[in-house]
């Protein structure tokens, strides 16, 4: 089984369903088919690309990236979805680690497309050029039948690479097979209930969705919506669901806060079965405003892209329960999810007890291979066959797993690790805050003190001490008290929307900063 024959078997049972639409086009199932079997062919035999060797996609949301996604599926090419927010300079990183045989972009790129394909000898091929090298042209003399390699593509073989997000520097190629694919393929169309009739609004980019997106999507036959992917707006968000009657999503928190300060209605989310969110911590007061305000729709995803996506999940029938009995689940990121284990360890690797910290690790077949001819942080993160996630947690006796913070983001001060996060979710719960980052910033007597970074949502005012005595009502130890704060119209992004700490520390530390 490969994920090209995922896309075939839904044509033959669904030729006429949707598989993807926008406000412009729409493309049933058969079709699709069709035109991804001529991807295939182009990349076969126009291109010369092998099994294995590498095709780049470079654009934006948009139906075509389904019939590159497939094509490379069928042909035995690994897709390396490429972030269009990227510098010139990490294009050409990755295009230096991945060595694509191919690029395919459309026209808004064509002008970086065409100096990466100068310096590093690649063909690119564009899905808007109207002549005989574009897309269109190249698709129309190809055959349609299924490539001969539909039926050789194993499982064990390469089916694509993602790139990090590079908030712990260069970006990191996490190479996937099709096996490790679809076995968490399995896992997300539970997890996420996924059905032949279901309607998934894309909000984060092609390149971040595979996993949880594009792969169960073709796989069970439902239909994908392409979208606007370049800064989340709730309202535009609202009024997509509504008027293309989406049943399914994934957000990440800053998409959820934007949400929740702009969209007080919650009729245009009337058709939205399953929310997704995950990626970074969210506040339990926040998520207690979210179901109240829309419902029971929402699961949590806790993982990380070297397991594929999903580690553990938090259901949408554990936030009721939360709501109901227990309010501490909110703070968890859930139970782990199926096929996958999920321990607490200690610096040995030997589980620790009910509710001490350790470090959150993953086993289960969905793991990925490597990092892409990176053997050395392969061989840092990937250890016995269990991928470490660098993230300090506990579970409690029914096997919820609680994030404490990041190694790498707790702060030292005056010899004591302090969790940013537990910081951070006070400020959270204050009602004029939208979004808040802790840091350690240098400290000559303390080591590091620590600053908290804050963006009020819109019109509000809050003066530093109003904040400083929040947080001394809150009960936090004298030493976990922000030294001061910080106000900023908004916090910095990494790629998928999560804030990026690194660069809150990078502008703060000066040249001795820490990472």
């Amino acid at each position: 089984m490969n994920v090209g024959l995922a896309v075939a078997r839904s044509a033959r049972r669904y030729p006429g369903r949707i598989a993807g639409f926008d406000d412009h086009r729409t493309i049933d199932y058969a079709t699709l088919d069709e035109r991804s079997n001529r991807v295939a062919n182009v990349i076969l035999e126009r291109f010369g690309v092998g099994r294995g060797d590498r095709v780049a996609l470079l654009m934006h949301n948009r139906i075509e990236v389904l019939e590159t996604f497939a094509g490379c599926a069928k042909s035995g090419a690994v897709y390396v979805g490429l972030n269009f927010r990227l510098t010139e300079q990490e294009y050409e990183a990755i295009v230096e680690n991945a060595e694509p045989r191919l690029l395919v972009t459309e026209a808004e790129f064509a002008e970086l497309a065409g100096s990466l394909a100068d310096k590093f000898g690649i063909p690119v091929v564009s899905i808007d050029d109207p002549g005989p090298d574009g897309l269109e042209a190249l698709l129309a003399s190809a055959s349609s039948r299924p490539p001969a390699t539909l039926h050789l593509v194993r499982p064990t073989d390469d089916f694509c690479i993602v790139y990090t997000s590079g908030t712990t520097g260069r970006p990191k190629g996490v190479l996937f097979d099709h096996g490790a694919v679809l076995q968490h393929c399995g896992s997300a169309m539970i997890e996420y209930d996924w059905r032949p009739d279901s309607r998934w609004l894309m909000v984060l980019p092609h390149n971040s969705s595979v996993m949880i997106t594009l792969v169960p999507g073709l796989t069970v036959g439902a239909a994908l919506c392409f979208t606007e992917s370049r800064g989340f707006d709730g309202e535009r968000f609202a009024e997509a669901v509504h008027r293309q009657h989406i049943t399914h999503t994934y957000l990440v928190p800053t998409n959820l806060f934007r949400l929740l300060e702009h969209v007080r209605d919650p009729a245009p989310l009337a058709s939205m079965q399953t929310l997704g969110y995950g990626a970074a911590p969210t506040p339990p007061e926040r998520v207690q405003e979210l179901v109240e305000r829309f419902g029971p729709i929402f699961n949590q995803l806790y993982g990380m892209v070297e397991i594929c996506s999903i580690g553990t999940m938090l259901r949408k029938d554990d936030h009721v329960r939360a709501l109901r009995e227990k309010y501490q689940l909110l703070s968890s990121c859930g139970q782990s999810s199926y096929a996958i284990d999920v321990r607490v360890v200690d610096e040995q690797r030997n589980d620790v007890d009910v509710g001490e910290r350790g470090e959150v690790i993953f086993g289960g077949p969905y793991l990925m291979k490597e990092y892409f001819r990176d053997p050395e942080r392969t061989a840092q993160a990937l250890i016995d066959g269990w991928m470490h996630s660098g993230d300090i947690g506990l579970a409690d006796d029914e096997g919820f797993i609680y994030i404490v913070d990041r190694k790498k983001d707790v702060i030292i001060r005056g010899g004591h690790n302090i969790m940013p996060s537990e910081i951070e979710n006070v400020i959270f719960a204050h009602d004029d805050v939208l979004e808040a980052a802790v840091i350690g910033v240098p400290d000559e007597e303390w080591g590091e003190r620590i600053l908290a970074v804050v963006a009020l949502k819109a019109g509000r005012e809050v003066r530093p001490a109003a904040l400083d005595d929040w947080c001394k009502s809150s009960g936090l130890q004298s030493i976990k008290l922000p030294s001061s704060f910080e106000f900023v119209d908004a916090l910095p992004k990494n790629l998928v929307g999560k804030i990026d700490k690194r660069a809150l520390r990078d502008t703060r530390w000066g040249s001795g900063r820490r990472v």
